[in-house]
């Protein structure tokens, strides 16, 4: 029985470009604002770019299309969608656990994530008036000490995603996605016009772009490899959670394509809007939220207009961790949905009360429990970022690509792929079976037995 024969009891989204703009909505997030744009400028500017893009050939897009086409041909919540799907290629019931897994990682994500979020929003209401680098520097870490700041910002962030996804596939996601996705690509275009004017938007973008192949060594790629596949959401049943309420007459390779370039695209932007504004204030391009939280702000305070486009930078942060949170807490609703035959909002009112209990312990790791470190050093923050994505996520993504690639009837994939047997068929299968999982597994390993992420 094909997809189109079973229908999701959470509805289907009404039309091609909806899906693509929310599986895009779950792949943009956080890390394309802050570290995409970092990794390439480090890593060797247009070469990094380059090994990037090779990477989302050799991972992201395999596992995105296996991801998307075992969501659209179960038609359930991802473990109830792995149940099926076993099932039907004979195989072992404990395949579902795939799908809890997912679910589990996407709700522990969105704990630590809504933390983050609040941040971005936060800075919404900053005015941008500090009189110096070091002050914002101090700012932020004053922010971090003050555990109930960010609970309470962590708190609104959940309570929005909650909101948003107990309205259902129709009301809530689509609804939300579609203006959200439209209202992000608007504002990070704006920050690259903003940019222009920068004085040094040349500066800027040749550090994004020139090619320094002699940075190029065996950690760049790894870090190339790390950042395709945990970019475009995979391994943690989001994908495979839309995938479900997927239109039977829409292409899934194409569909794939289409997310893994808006991606890139947005990732790409947020660089080119970045860097001039940091070199035209010579300012140092620092990593990760040193970048956001400390060196912006004080760039914004010495730009014309910065008050203004220093806030909507902020709001695309927030929605950019906005359109992803929303896709961590849907697999694990549609799941509860369907196995307890509840109420959606009861569903997702209970999932969002776990992520927010666990989140409290994240915003407080930065204060009051900066000393319990569940795993190794890590502080409960970074324990749960380590836990969901350096283990979870990949050891997902690598089982999604042994199910798809060895375990499903080959009919069945065709099938739903709606692809006949050739050269592009073959290519996939075996980056799916062999490289892809490898790959994957190099990135597991690397990070959880030698700490490189």
């Amino acid at each position: 029985m094909n997809s189109e024969a079973r229908k999701s009891i959470h509805g289907t989204w009404t039309g091609r470009w909806t899906f693509i703009l929310a599986a895009a909505g779950s792949a943009v997030g956080l890390g394309n604002i802050w570290k995409f744009p970092y990794m390439a400028g480090e890593y060797g500017g247009g070469a990094f770019v380059l090994v990037y893009l090779a990477c989302i050939l050799l991972i992201g897009i395999p596992i995105m299309i296996a991801e998307i086409l075992i969501g659209r041909r179960g038609r359930s919540s991802p473990a109830n969608s792995m149940s099926y799907l076993a099932k039907e290629a004979n195989t072992y019931p404990q395949w579902k656990i795939l799908g809890i897994m997912g679910a589990v990682a996407g709700l522990a994500i969105l704990s630590f994530y809504s933390v983050a979020a609040g941040w971005a929003i936060s800075y919404i209401f900053e005015d941008f008036s500090g009189p110096s680098a070091e002050y914002y520097g101090e700012e932020f870490n004053a922010f971090l000490a003050d555990g109930t700041k960010l609970v309470i910002f962590h708190s609104i962030f959940i309570f929005v995603t909650v909101f948003i996804v107990a309205r259902g596939v129709i009301k809530g996601l689509e609804v939300w996605i579609n203006r959200l996705m439209p209202l992000l690509f608007i504002i990070v275009l704006l920050l690259c016009a903003y940019a222009t004017q920068t004085g040094a938007f040349f500066e800027g973008v040749s550090y994004l772009f020139t090619p320094d192949f002699s940075k190029i060594d065996a950690t760049v790629i790894l870090a190339a490899l790390g950042q395709a596949f945990f970019t475009l959401s995979l391994g943690m049943g989001a994908i495979m959670a839309y995938g479900a309420y997927m239109p039977a007459n829409q292409k899934i390779g194409s569909t794939a394509l289409s997310v893994a370039f808006l991606d890139t695209l947005v990732a790409i932007l947020a660089g080119i809007a970045i860097f001039p504004i940091v070199f035209a204030n010579n300012l140092e391009a620092a990593a990760g939220p040193g970048l956001v939280f400390v060196t912006l702000p004080w760039a914004f305070v010495n730009m014309p207009l910065g008050l203004i486009f220093g806030k909507l930078f902020f709001v695309l942060l927030s929605i950019a961790a906005l359109s992803s949170a929303i896709s961590l807490l849907e697999p694990g609703v549609a799941w509860v949905v369907e196995s307890l035959k509840t109420k959606r909002y009861v569903a997702a009112a209970a999932l969002g009360l776990i992520a927010w209990t666990l989140g409290i312990l994240s915003a407080l790791s930065f204060n009051l429990l900066s000393d319990f470190t569940p795993i190794g050093d890590r502080n409960f923050f970074d324990s749960m970022d380590f836990l969901s994505n350096q283990i979870l996520l990949p050891l997902g993504g690598i089982f999604i690509a042994i199910f798809v690639g060895w375990i499903m009837k080959r009919e069945n994939v065709l099938e739903e792929l709606e692809i006949k047997e050739g050269w592009v068929l073959k290519v996939w299968y075996f980056l799916l079976k062999f490289l892809s999982p490898v790959l994957v597994g190099v990135v597991f390993v690397a990070a959880v037995f030698f700490g490189v992420t």
